[in-house]
C-alpha cells in the first residue's frame, strides 16, 4: 500500500495569533508523531502551489480576489472573529489547494493508493463566496471538482468526520447528485447546520452525534447509516474531510472518541474504497486542536492507510 503524505513549511506561516486553536503547532505535532520507523515507508511530498484556476472550480473570482487583497503586509486581518489572515496565509492556502489536486493526480493515475494532506488552513466551512470557521478555500470541494473536471470521475463520495458540520462542502454540492456528502458531527455545535432534514437531491446525509456520545454511538451510526449509504452510492473515489476534534480531549467539541475509533472508521472506509474505488482515498486534514490527541489520532489514521 503506497501512501503519500503532503506537507510544506509554508503551512506554518499562516499565523492566527496567540491563543487561536488553529495554530501552526498543529502541524508540528503531527510531523513529530511521524518521525519514528513505523513511518519509514511513508512517501513525503512537498505540497506544490495551487493556482487560481483550481480554486475557481469551486469559488468565485470575487472571493479569490478578496482573500488575496485582504492579506495584510504585517500583523493580522480578521475576516470574522474566528477567521484570520496573516502575511503567509495566502501562500499557505494556495499550497493546500496544490496538495489536494496533486494528490488527486497521483492517486487517480495509480502512482499511489491513497494520500493524506497535512495542510492548513482547513477548508470544509468555506462556501463558494464566504470564508468562515478558520477556512479560506474549501480544499476537499476543490479536489472533488478537480477530479470531476480533469479526470472525468463522475461519482465521488466525501466523508466528513470532523466534530463540526462542513456547511461549506454541503452548500457547494447541495444540488449535485453525483457527489455524495456524508457528515457525522456534533449537532448544535458550530456552525449550527447539519440537520438530518438537509438532504439536497438525496446526496446529502447528515448523521448527528450528541454531547457525550462515545465510540459506541459513532460506530453504530457508521455501521447502520453511513457505510450502507456509501455502498449504495458506489463511488469511484473517496475523499475524507479528516477532522480529529471529535476526540474526547479536544475542547472544541463534546464527543468522546479515542484513537482506536479513528482507526476503526479509517479501516471501514478503506473497505468501501477497496470494493468500489480501486482503493483510492484522499484524506485532507480539517480540525483537531488538542495537540497530543491530534498527533496520535493522525498517526493512527495514516498508519492504517499505509497498512491495510
Amino acid at each position: 500500500m503506497t501512501t503519500l503524505y503532503y506537507h510544506h513549511s509554508d503551512f506554518l506561516f499562516h499565523e492566527t495569533g496567540v491563543g487561536h486553536p488553529e495554530c501552526p503547532e498543529r502541524l508540528v505535532s503531527i510531523a513529530s508523531a511521524l518521525e519514528n520507523s513505523n513511518f519509514s515507508s511513508l512517501i513525503r511530498v512537498p505540497a506544490p502551489l495551487g493556482n487560481e484556476l483550481q480554486i475557481r472550480l469551486v469559488h468565485s473570482q470575487v472571493h479569490v480576489e478578496a482573500i488575496i487583497k485582504a492579506a495584510p503586509k504585517q500583523g493580522y486581518y480578521y475576516l470574522d472573529q474566528d477567521t484570520v489572515l496573516s502575511t503567509g496565509s495566502t501562500q499557505a492556502a494556495f499550497r493546500g489547494v496544490g496538495a489536494v489536486c496533486d494528490a488527486v493526480d497521483r492517486v487517480v493515475s495509480g502512482e499511489a493508493n491513497n494520500a493524506f494532506c497535512a495542510i492548513r488552513p482547513p477548508g470544509h466551512h468555506a462556501e463558494a463566496d464566504l470564508a468562515m470557521g478558520f477556512c479560506l478555500f474549501n480544499n476537499v470541494a476543490i479536489a472533488t471538482e478537480y477530479a470531476r473536471q480533469y479526470h472525468q470521475i463522475n461519482r465521488i463520495a466525501i466523508i466528513d468526520f470532523d466534530v463540526h458540520h462542513g456547511n461549506g462542502t454541503q452548500a457547494i454540492f447541495f444540488n449535485q447528485p453525483n457527489v455524495l456528502y456524508v457528515s457525522s458531527h456534533e449537532l448544535f455545535n458550530y456552525p449550527g447546520t447539519g440537520s438530518p432534514k438537509e438532504i439536497g437531491l438525496g446526496n446529502i446525509i447528515n448523521v448527528p452525534l450528541f454531547e457525550g456520545d462515545t465510540g459506541i454511538e459513532f460506530r453504530e451510526k457508521y455501521s447502520k447509516i453511513i457505510l450502507p449509504a456509501l455502498r449504495d452510492f458506489k463511488p469511484e473515489i473517496l475523499l475524507i474531510s479528516a477532522g480529529f476534534d471529535a476526540h474526547r480531549d479536544d475542547s472544541l467539541g463534546s464527543i468522546m472518541l479515542l484513537e482506536d475509533d479513528f482507526e476503526w472508521v479509517t479501516k471501514q472506509l478503506m473497505c468501501v474504497a477497496d470494493s468500489y474505488c480501486k482503493g483510492r482515498i484522499i484524506s485532507v486534514l480539517e480540525g483537531g486542536y488538542n495537540l497530543k490527541a491530534l498527533a496520535s489520532s493522525v498517526a493512527i489514521h495514516i498508519k492504517t492507510l499505509m497498512n491495510h
